[in-house]
């Protein structure tokens, strides 16, 4: 039996015979790496020492621990395991091959590290570094065969066996490899990324540094230097230079820490030349794993050693820096985050905010024409352009004084009627042209259109959609109004003591999110009652529900004639209500493009969880009907008579308001199915990578490829160019990506430009509120009545939705009425944006939860699992922990 294997005779697959950290350093030194000498004792010693020492059924029996067992129960069978294996034997064939082995790298008495390496350990897809041991200095061959055992002991410390079962890997399947490796007496050490871990930029390498050896990085027991380095070129960029205090050097036997002499402590361990040459080492190890590495390195003589290299894990997208400048495109204006814009909380993708501007501007004109006349807001007058990828309302200054001069006019023509708005115009010719647009274009099959048609089919879309938004503007109004008059005149005139709030009065109500979550409730109760098919939902991942859903064909475990069913029902709530918009942008996929979310909301029914929605309502109606009885028995004619008229008017307003709302994403299935179809196009022409990045061209990028003819149904053009190695815009579609997530986690002014006479006179209008907020109490809105002590779960969108845990409180920077089937999950809600009048005030009502809108940086200051308690009438969230 061969137990030693060298360093250049590991490959990459051979992580079951040396373990990750194994194979990491076979890889490094056949890459021509300076990697100090040393070996790997495999696992076949390791499954050898078991053996002989009978160790298997002892370790299998104390190690059978649930993933939700006490730390102390882990912490117990740890300590008896590792008296299992420090109590044996070492087999003579492993000691005299260990032996042997360590002989070579000196003369007997050579410091070595003896370090483990897990077969689970050091991989892409988990990070297990740390969970077992590791020994520095050790001399002796007795040393390091003392050292070799506790490593083998260390795979069954308490930390190991209890991560190991949160991620699902059977004790039977790991073992342990260990690595004996020469000590570098080192002047300095550190760890160093090949990819930015905070912003995930892959083009910058960051290195931490300390004096001494690299022990005391490793373990965090030092402050760092820090130093971000360009990969390409090994320019520094930025660079932080600590204060030293300690440093980890060599003790007689093993490390200990001691001061760092006075004339270090505040200097750089590396120039920026020696961080370029480290870089560099950084750059040929990434390209030789091809990923990302994490790798540990260490300095003597002025020569870099790599001493290790694994994957990084869970590194996110790439992002450029945060934006901290909000500069005005247009001077003599003022900037809102308002209206339109409180359905687009996130930076908008190119081709989107390209396409809206025009759209909104258009559909602000005629709407300003039809109630008062053409000349109120002229051809520049107002747009949406984006500042830092948001999108902002703008209104040139002379616009917005005739706007305003106007104002008082455009309301009572608008409330009218006039220019089709308002309820009736909403009802009568706004939606039913919305729908009649998408019927025409939905009659004429995608993929027979030609490039300028689909180009043409998205354009007119969109203008619907907006003008369609514009109409459901013009119902918020007399929505809010007519709560907010008959709230006013129930507590001036009617309200005793002891009677209810007045939004008591206006729950129990359908409306389109609420009819929508009573199907997904319907699906699956009758999902309950088919044999086997409530089982195969809940056991399949959801991922896997979702694709099959979109193809029809049965995922695999589900019997075919119930999926048959299944896929028909949920298509047809799929048919109803899919076209709710996450967010205006269509780059954000819509519940028909990706059923995911919804599924969710299935599962969570169908584990018994939530209230039912029917019997919800039936007590708010019954309870709303009650009270409505008792104060009517107890008014004179008059106040009777306008307590009924404000009381209908605001009962029959809400609904309406949701209904209209719910349906602004009504072309964006479609719109989404035509850019898809022209994207498609642009990768079979190597414009683009994938078809999705079609969402990250601009409007005049896609117009010329159209017009070149590379999105023609054929694409013609398609040979001129499929040469290239990689497609033309593949290139800025990335840089563009990269741009929109650094900007993604900024918080954008709602007003510009940011002044105090502009927060003084407009703040108060705007529907989040002050971003300067500090301590533990963040303010808001209080849009829904009750107090709860929850943990948050902040969701930035739909890919999130998965996330929510029920008795969560749901943190959003908005909620529109896809976001409806969270709420029966929520024990309250928080939103950045948002006002007592919003989509999720309304919502929280009907479902008894309290929130608090319009903080303006929840989303930035709370944390998912961190307990807040949530204050829906003082309209405050306190962070607990």
């Amino acid at each position: 039996m061969t137990y030693i294997n060298n360093f250049d005779d590991v490959g990459r697959g051979d992580v079951a015979l040396a373990g990750g950290k194994g194979v990491g350093l076979g890889g490094l030194s056949q890459g021509g790496l300076p990697v100090p000498p040393g070996f790997v004792l495999n696992t076949a010693a390791y499954a050898d020492y078991v053996a002989a020492n009978q160790l298997e059924a002892g370790i299998h029996e104390l190690a059978a621990l649930s993933p939700h067992a006490a730390p102390q129960d882990y912490a117990e069978a740890s300590k008896r395991i590792r008296a299992l294996f420090t109590g044996g034997t070492l087999p003579h064939a492993i000691a005299a091959e260990l032996g042997a082995a360590y002989g070579r790298l000196g003369d007997g008495n050579t410091a070595v590290a003896v370090r483990s390496s897990a077969t689970a350990e050091d991989l892409a897809s988990a990070s297990f570094a740390g969970q077992q041991e590791t020994y520095l200095n050790v001399r002796g061959t007795e040393a390091v065969a003392a050292a070799v055992i506790e490593c083998w002991a260390s795979l069954w410390t308490a930390r190991a066996m209890a991560y190991r079962a949160r991620e699902g890997i059977e004790p039977d399947t790991v073992r342990l490899a260990v690595v004996v490796q020469q000590m570098v007496d080192a002047e300095a050490a550190g760890v160093m990324f090949t990819a930015n871990p905070s912003n995930g930029r892959r083009d910058q390498t960051v290195i931490s540094a300390a004096w001494g050896l690299g022990e005391s990085v490793v373990s965090g027991s030092v402050t760092t230097d820090d130093v971000v380095v360009e990969a390409g070129s090994g320019r520094v960029l930025s660079r932080r230079t600590a204060d030293k205090e300690v440093m980890t050097v060599y003790a007689e036997r093993g490390t200990r820490e001691q001061p760092v002499p006075a004339t270090r402590r505040r200097q750089a361990v590396l120039d920026d030349r020696a961080a370029a040459e480290l870089a560099g080492y950084g750059t040929l190890i990434a390209e030789h794993f091809g990923t990302p590495q994490d790798i540990e390195w260490a300095r003597a003589g002025g020569e870099f050693f790599i001493l290790q290299s694994r994957p990084i894990t869970a590194l996110p997208e790439p992002a450029a820096d945060i934006p901290d400048t909000w500069p005005v495109p247009y001077r003599h204006g003022l900037y809102f985050r308002a209206s339109i814009v409180e359905q687009l909380p996130d930076p908008l993708s190119p081709l989107f905010a390209d396409l809206i501007d025009g759209s909104v501007s258009r559909s602000l004109r005629a709407l300003m024409a039809g109630a008062v006349g053409k000349e109120v807001i002229r051809e520049d007058d107002v747009g949406l352009p984006t500042i830092n990828g948001y999108a902002y309302y703008y209104y040139r200054n002379s616009g917005m004084w005739r706007v305003m001069g106007k104002s008082l006019t455009a309301m009572r023509a608008l409330a009218r009627g006039k220019a089709h708005m308002g309820v009736a115009g909403w009802r009568e010719f706004s939606h039913p042209r919305y729908e009649q647009v998408i019927k025409d274009w939905s009659a004429k099959p995608v993929g027979e259109l030609s490039g300028e048609e689909l180009l043409a089919g998205v354009q007119t879309l969109l203008d619907a959609g907006t003008v369609y938004y514009t109409a459901v503007q013009s119902i918020i109004p007399i929505a809010a109004t007519s709560e907010i008059s008959f709230r006013a005149y129930y507590d001036k005139f009617v309200r005793r003591d002891g009677d209810p709030p007045a939004q008591t009065f206006l729950l129990g109500y359908d409306s389109e999110p609420i009819r929508a979550e009573k199907s997904l409730y319907d699906l699956a109760a009758w999902a309950r009652d088919v044999p086997g098919l409530a089982a195969a939902i809940l056991n399949a991942p959801t991922a896997a529900l979702a694709g099959p859903q979109r193809t029809g064909f049965p995922p695999a475990g589900v019997d075919p004639a119930h999926w048959q069913q299944w896929h028909a029902r949920f298509q047809e709530h799929l048919g109803r209500f899919g076209h709710a918009v996450y967010n205006l942008d269509f780059v954000s996929p819509v519940a028909a493009d990706d059923p995911a979310p919804l599924l969710e909301t299935v599962k969570f029914y169908l584990r018994g969880q939530g209230n039912d929605p029917y019997e919800r309502q039936r007590l708010s109606a019954a309870r709303r009907e009650d009270e409505t009885s008792q104060i009517v028995a107890r008014l004179g004619p008059r106040r009777r008579a306008a307590f009924l008229r404000l009381l209908r008017w605001a009962q029959n307003a809400a609904p309406i308001r949701e209904d209209a709302l719910a349906d602004v994403g009504l072309a964006w299935p479609l719109l989404r199915r035509m850019l898809f179809e022209l994207g498609r196009r642009l990768v079979g022409s190597a414009v683009i990578a994938e078809p999705a990045d079609v969402f990250w061209l601009r409007l005049r990028e896609l117009r010329s490829a159209v017009e070149f003819g590379l999105a023609g149904s054929g694409t013609p053009a398609a040979v001129a160019i499929t040469g290239a190695d990689r497609p033309v815009r593949a290139g800025a579609v990335e840089e563009r990506k990269m741009l929109w997530r650094g900007q993604a986690k900024a918080a954008a002014p709602q007003l510009l430009p940011e002044s105090r006479w502009m927060e003084r006179a407009f703040g108060s209008m705007m529907p989040a509120g002050p971003q300067d907020q500090l301590g533990d109490v963040i303010k808001g809105v209080g849009a829904s009545a009750g107090r709860v002590s929850a943990p948050a779960r902040v969701l930035r969108g739909p890919q999130d939705f998965g996330l929510m845990e029920p008795g969560d409180v749901l943190v959003a920077r908005i909620t529109t009425p896809a976001w409806t089937s969270l709420f029966a999950m929520a024990s309250g809600v928080v939103t950045d944006v948002g006002g007592p009048l919003s989509h999720s005030s309304i919502v929280a009502r009907e479902y008894g939860i309290p929130a608090v809108l319009g903080t303006g940086v929840a989303t930035q200051r709370l944390t998912s699992g961190q307990r807040i308690r949530v204050d829906g009438d003082a309209g405050t969230v306190t962070v607990a922990d």
